[in-house]
């Protein structure tokens, strides 16, 4: 070979080391990223994210350690409780590695040393537990695990944040028991609110059944108020209705007999008009209906020439005639007792007795204690639109015994 050629072959290569030596001194460390750097075999120092220069032939990378918090699922592990009863646990463990030089110098395997801690830790704490307590006591084993592990492994440079129970399985029997105890449960607290809901219902219904027997008393005793109140009115306006007809009809026939009075002093009558009206009346005393038996006196005539002597005077001829006496004109007028009279004709209910039934109706109105319903409220009959009374209307009489004129 040509001593030329194999020198311009020793160049590249020599210039191709140089250039590759070149290119592995420096490098790129990402971000939440740390690079643990040896010289010669021994530490040298943590470089940070950016950009690194080393060494050719003598610093290298040993290891390249993220920073960032990290999640690890262990498998499930057999766990003795203190009531002899193997559970399988599955647990997740949040670390994060805060020093990457203990991180490599301290242990060879960081990851493995926290499963085996945490598996080792929670064997002593659950052991300590029985099943209904490892079941409702997660929190308190999270904790637990947490703080040991955190001293555990301080000094690898690592920092447990966090440690949790994923799963916890009991074995198929104890599953088994455990639903039955759990239905069993719930069919004794379906039977429970059952129960409580009859005697609720059954309490409801009962005072329900006693407010309607209340409600309905009240119904009963409100109208029986009501019904006597309007049984008194009615019973004082038909009386003063009657007795203001009677009233009016005695005025008639007070005036009918002023009538007839006058005009039988307007007309003289001769005593044989008397004798004749008084034989017409005669026949109609006699039609009474408890008359049996009429008897005239035998001394009639003599009955009549007395009753015609002592209604008239002797004539020249000495016959008896009837002599009317004067007619006088200047009469003395009936009393006028028309302010006497005046509260015949009024229908107003008495003040007191209306305020006394409206107490009686207020108090019958008030509410029941814890009724459901409050009865409805109705105003005193006194206090209600009452329809137009025929006396009622009519203004008391005035003059002389009323001015009718029949």
């Amino acid at each position: 070979m040509d001593p030329n050629t194999l020198v311009l072959i020793v160049v590249l290569l020599l210039v191709a080391l140089v250039v590759l030596s070149l290119l592995r001194a420096v490098q790129i460390i990402p971000q939440a990223t740390a690079a643990v750097v040896e010289r010669l075999g021994r530490f040298k120092a943590v470089e940070e994210p950016g950009l690194v220069f080393l060494l050719p032939f003598m610093d290298k990378i040993r290891e390249r350690i993220d920073l960032r918090e990290q999640v690890r699922s262990f498998p499930p592990q057999p766990v003795i409780t203190q009531d002899n009863l193997t559970v399988n646990i599955d647990t997740v463990v949040y670390y994060q590695v805060t020093d990457p030089k203990s991180a490599v110098y301290e242990i060879a395997d960081y990851i493995n040393g926290v499963e085996q801690t945490t598996t080792t830790t929670l064997r002593n704490v659950v052991g300590g537990m029985s099943l209904e307590e490892t079941l409702t006591s997660r929190d308190s084993i999270n904790g637990q695990l947490r703080g040991v592990l955190d001293e555990a492994t301080g000094r690898w440079g690592l920092r447990v944040a966090r440690v949790e129970l994923r799963s916890i399985d009991p074995p198929p029997s104890i599953q088994d028991s455990m639903e039955k105890q759990m239905r069993a449960d719930r069919e004794k607290r379906a039977m429970i609110l059952t129960a409580e809901g009859n005697r609720e219902a059954s309490i409801k219904q009962a005072e329900g059944q006693k407010q309607a027997q209340i409600l309905a008393a009240e119904g009963a005793k409100q109208a029986a108020i009501l019904a006597a109140e309007a049984d008194r009115q009615s019973r004082m306006l038909r009386a003063q209705g009657e007795r203001a007809a009677q009233y009016y009809q005695a005025q008639g026939q007070a005036k009918a007999i002023e009538k007839t009075f006058a005009a039988i002093k307007a007309g003289r009558p001769t005593p044989e008009m008397l004798a004749y009206q008084y034989l017409q009346t005669l026949p109609q005393m006699a039609k009474g209906e408890a008359n049996k038996v009429w008897l005239v006196p035998s001394d009639f005539g003599a009955a009549l020439q007395g009753f015609t002597k002592m209604l008239g005077a002797p004539g020249e001829d000495g016959v008896f005639r009837y002599t009317p006496s004067p007619v006088e004109e200047d009469l003395p007028k009936p009393e006028d007792d028309s302010d006497e009279v005046a509260e015949w004709f009024n229908t107003q209910s008495d003040p007191e007795i209306a305020q006394a039934v409206a107490a009686a109706v207020a108090e019958a109105r008030t509410p029941v204690a814890g009724a459901i319903d409050a009865p409805p409220q109705y105003p005193p009959l006194s206090q209600q639109q009452q329809p137009p009374s025929a006396y009622a209307q009519q203004p008391p009489p005035s003059g002389r015994h009323g001015s009718t004129e029949l």
